[in-house]
């Protein structure tokens, strides 16, 4: 309507100081630790709680966010009417479930690239950001007599970015591990405080208690080794989930099981800082299998499942231009000849399936890349009958796996491609060790492995990939960018307030 909607933070109707964080009363039992007990507490600074010392460099860098509890309580009043709904319809009686509620949170956080304003002319800063967002993925209840939690509320869509709710905003490079974890630290700290504690809050008119479960799985691949003190992802300890190499991953493909946790990774630290055996630098690095930093924040080891699509489709698309030159037949072309058969691949996509080329590979046009269609189109480029056919198989195998870490249910959405997933992959291995060797050969890219080798375990494990996937943060960035350019007072100061304020309204 060309209305403007979003008032200035001052100017605030009621009901949106009703929904922002530090309206609803509430308290922890026993008190947080380390934590402040007042409740009316709206935007921080981001670095607050960090007493800076003489020969601290002062971080230079603007962040706002919200206080963990207080934001998480203010999500929990947001979902008041469908915690009750639910009870109604489980047959509970509310004034008898006071206590025993369970709130399972998404945590996610990620980095953006270039979010500098673009004004005209001059020289472009890189101007980096980071997102802290969580989402309130189930709630549920146990009853006395009963040994599960009846589930009251389950996010219908939880990778939706109306359902992923900003905590933390800041101005920093991702791989600026210090200020990183400078701002982060007091969220961790928060976060570790709550999970030994119960909240107290006031839900359908009686106060009830609840207790919550933090998992971290909405970061790509590069968070997750920032966090938990890995190598970075070029590394040859290949998985954040297994202690595999990169050659032993592509010879051994599918067995492999999840060996890694954040308490492994904080005791390999501590060898690898003591070195308790006097080894040589290779020797130790093997013993703690690539984990070189200290862990600053727990995550739970997934396969995250947009960039899986990502990684898989940019492997494809390598595959496609190799198979266009018959890379099988002769080693190593020469880089002209290699840009030559790219520019093929990209002119028969462009014309058959109107994909034009990207300089780096998004979601997108992994998704439409990664059809049958898409290899069809290729294969009209591949002059022999039986590598057309290989392809043609490889995609069809990838086709068939792909729902199974994407979709939010999969033994509800897709139970057979579940039942046939680790199958589907041993078959996909073979294909790759064979006939494709010439791109294995002790070599094979980190979501790759993942997809072949981890999927069903993480399934088994938590019913789901696609649910607990970054997606709703990623779209989030996007919100980021919108509210900043139309919603923001254009003060370095006041400016992450107004996005971080607008951001959790729209949500």
């Amino acid at each position: 309507s060309g209305r403007q909607i979003f008032q200035p933070l001052h100017t605030l109707r009621n009901a949106e100081k009703e929904l922002l964080p530090g309206y609803h009363q509430f308290e922890w039992q026993p008190a947080l630790k380390n934590v402040s007990s007042s409740w009316d507490v709206g935007i921080i600074d981001g670095l607050s709680g960090w007493t800076t010392f003489v020969e601290d460099v002062p971080a230079d860098t603007i962040s706002r966010r919200f206080r963990y509890d207080v934001a998480l309580v203010s999500a929990l009043k947001d979902l008041e009417e469908d915690i009750m709904e639910g009870l109604r319809e489980r047959g509970l009686d509310d004034s008898i479930c006071t206590s025993g509620f369970t709130v399972v949170v998404k945590e996610s956080c990620d980095g953006m690239g270039d979010v500098s304003e673009k004004h005209g002319n001059g020289p472009a800063v890189p101007e980096k950001a980071v997102r802290f967002s969580f989402t309130i993925m189930s709630v549920s209840i146990r009853v006395e007599g009963e040994d599960d939690g009846i589930t009251i509320f389950q996010e219908p869509k939880p990778n939706s970015e109306l359902s992923c709710r900003p905590l933390c905003l800041m101005f920093v490079d991702e791989s600026d591990h210090e200020t990183l974890t400078a701002i982060l630290g007091p969220v961790v700290a928060e976060r570790k405080a709550m999970t030994e504690s119960r909240l107290i809050i006031s839900v359908g008119g009686l106060l009830r208690s609840f207790r919550f479960f933090f998992r971290g799985t909405g970061y790509d691949e590069k968070m997750v080794r920032e966090m938990e003190g890995l190598e970075a992802s070029g590394s040859t300890y290949v998985c954040t989930l297994c202690d595999s190499t990169r050659a032993e991953a592509s010879q051994n493909m599918v067995l492999h099981s999840i060996t890694r946790s954040h308490d492994e990774n904080l005791e390999r630290y501590e060898i690898w800082r003591k070195n308790p055996f006097s080894e040589s630098a290779d020797e130790l690095r093997d013993r703690v299998k690539g984990v070189s930093a200290k862990p600053f924040m727990e995550t739970l080891p997934t396969l995250d499942a947009l960039h899986c699509d990502i990684g898989n489709a940019t492997e494809f698309y390598k595959i496609f231009q190799d198979e266009i030159g018959e890379v099988h037949q002769r080693s190593n072309p020469s880089r002209e000849e290699r840009r030559r058969w790219r520019s093929t691949l990209d002119k028969q996509l462009r014309n058959k399936l109107k994909l034009k080329p990207v300089m780096r590979m998004n979601g997108n046009y992994a998704r439409r890349l990664m059809t049958r269609e898409a290899v069809e189109v290729v294969c009209e480029l591949v002059p022999s009958e039986e590598r057309r056919e290989a392809l043609k198989r490889l995609m069809d195998l990838y086709v068939q796996m792909k729902p199974v870490w994407r979709s939010t249910c999969p033994s509800r959405d897709c139970p057979d491609q579940l039942c046939r997933y680790s199958y589907n992959s041993q078959q996909f291995a073979d294909l790759l060790s064979t006939t494709f060797k010439y791109r294995y050969d002790g070599k094979i890219t980190n979501y790759l492995h993942k997809t072949l080798a981890h999927v069903p375990e993480i399934i088994e494990r938590d019913g789901s990939i696609g649910a607990w996937a970054s997606e709703g943060n990623e779209s989030g960035n996007k919100l980021f960018r919108r509210f900043r350019k139309m919603n923001a007072r254009q003060s370095k100061t006041f400016e992450l307030e107004d996005v971080l304020k607008h951001h959790w309204l729209y949500t």
